[in-house]
């Protein structure tokens, strides 16, 4: 996707929540809803969940913002991105799974049969 499509797409969304400081999210196939600021929209990790979001849902105007991630995967990035912002910000979707996976630690980890870190989901139902 070209960097002006991601540029309409980010500021189609943040107009929607203009005057509001955070939006909701919804993440997994349960749709898990998160609040983020709406500064984190614009973060790299972020531009690529919303990329990952329009290949497996399309691009749809209504209905809340669902990002096809892992929940724990999810609410470990909020947490290290809460906790240091502009240490972290600048990281794509794959430097947090090298990270969470270089950690090694439970809460930082989703064990499946490969012992492999898989925060997409597959091909979930919208």
């Amino acid at each position: 996707m070209s960097k002006i499509n991601q540029i309409v797409r980010l500021k189609q969304v943040v107009k929607r929540w203009r005057h509001r400081s955070s939006l909701a999210v919804y993440v997994g196939q349960e749709r898990h809803r998160f609040i983020i600021p709406t500064r984190f929209l614009n973060l790299p990790v972020f531009i690529t969940l919303l990329n990952k979001a329009e290949e497996e849902y399309g691009y749809q105007i209504s209905g809340g913002l669902i990002l096809p991630c892992d929940v724990s995967f999810f609410r470990n990035l909020l947490h290290v991105l809460e906790r240091n912002e502009r240490e972290f910000g600048t990281l794509d979707l794959d430097d947090f799974v090298t990270m969470f996976n270089d950690l090694n630690v439970d809460e930082f980890t989703c064990k499946h049969e490969s012992r492999s870190f898989t925060p997409l989901l597959r091909k979930a139902r919208v």
